[in-house]
Order: C-alpha cells, then sequence, then structure tokens
C-alpha cells in the first residue's frame, strides 16, 4: 500500500497549472490528458494505492477530460463517481450523463471522454475479473449511469468516503488491504444490482426510446423550438415519460439540449473560423447571441471569441 500523497495548483503559477496538472494526471492514470478553457484553472488531488486498487480523489474547476487507451496483460476496469458537480462521460458511442452520488464504470483499455463541471470525484481503477465474479452481465452494465440514488449506491458511497477518511492512519497490513479489496468488490456489484431494477433505473425497453430522443436531439439542434413538448410527439410519448427518461441520465431535456448545443457550438467555432459568433449561435437553435454568449461563458468559463482565440 502506497501512503496518500496530495497535489495542488497552490502555488503554481496560473499559465502553468494545467502543464502541471497533465503530467501529474498521466503519471496517476496513464494516457490521460486534461484541457480546460479558463485561465483561472485550479485543482486538487489525492492518490492512494490499497492493494489492487488504484484510487484518486480529484477536484478542479471545469475542464474536459480525456484518456488514450490503455493496454495492460490484465484485463481492468475504472469507476468514476460522481461526489460533487456534474458530467458527461463518452466512450465507444455511449454518452452517460452523471449528477451527484452517481457513478459510471468504463474500461481503460478503450478511449474515453469527460466533460466537467466543476467538480469532486472518486475515482477507482481495479481489476475487473472479482467484479465480473459477482456481478453476471458486468459487459452490458458497462458505460451505463449507475444511480446514486438506491440504497446500494449510498452505503458504497459512504464507504469509499469512509475509507478516504481513515487513509491517513496509514494502514499497511496485507490482511486489511486485500478485506479492503474484497468490501469494494462486494458493494460496487450491490450498488449496481440496485441501480439496475425495474424500478430503480430505466426499463429495459425504454433503451430503445432513449437511442431515439437522443437522435432526434442531435438531428434537431438547430431548432429553436426543440423541446420536451416537441420531443414527446415525435416519439408518441408522453411529456411525463420524456422527462422521466432524462431524470435517469440525471438531467433535463431543457438542460441536456442546451448542454449538447454549446458543445457543439463550440466544435463549430474552432472549425469554421469564418462563421461569425451570431451565425454560430443561430445554426444551433439559439435565437438570442448575448444569452447564447453567456451560456457559453457559464459552461466554458470563457466567451465564443476567446475560445475561438485559443
Amino acid at each position: 500500500m502506497t501512503a496518500v500523497q496530495k497535489f495542488a495548483t497552490d502555488g503554481i503559477a496560473p499559465p502553468e497549472r494545467l502543464a502541471f496538472w497533465n503530467a501529474l494526471v498521466d503519471r496517476v492514470y496513464s494516457g490521460t490528458y486534461v484541457k480546460s478553457a479558463s485561465e483561472d484553472f485550479t485543482g486538487e488531488m489525492w492518490t492512494w494505492q490499497v492493494g489492487d486498487l488504484a484510487m484518486i480523489r480529484p477536484r478542479s474547476t471545469a475542464s474536459f477530460v480525456g484518456r488514450d487507451p490503455r493496454y495492460t496483460p490484465e484485463e481492468r476496469l475504472i469507476l468514476h463517481l460522481q461526489c460533487r458537480g456534474s458530467s458527461s462521460h463518452r466512450q465507444s458511442g455511449t454518452e452517460t450523463m452523471l449528477g451527484a452520488g452517481d457513478f459510471v464504470i468504463a474500461s481503460p483499455h478503450e478511449a474515453y471522454a469527460i466533460d466537467l463541471a466543476a467538480h469532486e470525484l472518486l475515482v477507482v481503477e481495479f481489476p475487473r475479473a472479482p467484479l465480473a465474479e459477482r456481478f453476471p452481465g458486468l459487459d452490458d452494465a458497462l458505460r451505463q449511469r449507475m444511480s446514486g440514488g438506491s440504497p446500494g449506491a449510498r452505503v458504497f458511497h459512504d464507504f469509499l468516503l469512509s475509507l478516504w477518511r481513515q487513509s491517513q492512519q496509514g494502514f499497511a497490513d496485507p490482511d486489511w488491504q486485500e478485506g479492503v479489496s474484497q468490501v469494494f468488490y462486494d458493494l460496487v456489484a450491490l450498488a449496481m444490482r440496485g441501480a439496475t431494477k425495474p424500478d430503480a433505473a430505466v426499463p429495459s425497453a425504454d433503451s430503445a426510446l432513449r437511442r431515439r430522443v437522443l437522435g432526434i436531439v442531435e438531428a434537431q439542434l438547430a431548432d429553436p423550438a426543440l423541446r420536451t413538448l416537441s420531443l414527446a410527439a415525435a416519439c408518441g410519448a408522453s411529456v411525463r415519460t420524456i422527462q422521466n427518461l432524462f431524470a435517469s441520465m440525471g438531467t433535463t431535456p431543457s438542460a441536456y439540449i442546451l448542454e449538447r448545443r454549446l458543445a457543439r457550438a463550440a466544435e463549430r467555432l474552432g472549425a469554421a473560423p469564418d462563421a461569425s459568433i451570431t451565425e454560430v449561435a443561430f445554426e444551433l437553435g439559439f435565437n438570442d447571441s448575448a444569452y447564447f454568449a453567456r451560456a457559453f461563458r457559464q459552461r466554458f468559463g470563457v466567451s465564443p471569441r476567446e475560445w475561438r482565440r485559443k
């Protein structure tokens, strides 16, 4: 077991903070990189290795985190638990929205990306085999949002937080470390079973509806009238059904639509330097360029014009 180490951008000159943070995250989880449009990026991170669990506890301002595929002889998984803030995870064409308490399990052997608001996370990388033994159908659960609202998820969250509170004791007993690992696998499997029960998550029959709704959103971002009512009409579903579907993703229809519009606008600003900012706003369904600019700054920490310059 390694001792807990703490790293922070305190004392680092603002222009050098992101380079410092990138060197840190790549050292902890090889192939990881961080981008931020804000010149005021700040972050703290604690790292800890307990048995076969490689754990970090990062806090930072809004940022984009990516990771390149990492190949190891032993197949591994990585769990991201959202303690504070919100995030959007993307891997293998699947996008998962997390709110406080939710978690997602992904593969570090495939590239993934995370858009994060100001946040605190608990992240654990671990061998796949012990969890696969405890949770049949693990592959179907990867990249899916696990709700933090189930009793099992709350117990799992409390266990991880308690473990970190005990970290300063410096436990070095191999039996203790092995016991922690076994409890971790038992509790994450319990949390996953609770989060995937029909009454705790979107019913499996709704997975096709989710794909259809998200496809409509992507196809109609340019339509200013895109909202909950139009999605319900396009799918032949009730407004409550659409609201519940997005609630299962940890968001709302309007918040999700805004997030996707802003993400596409950020891409468009870089890809089309000749298009004016107003044109980009109108292309993505914004009727008011001033509102677009405010929402963009709130999401990315800089104005659309500053984003384009960077």
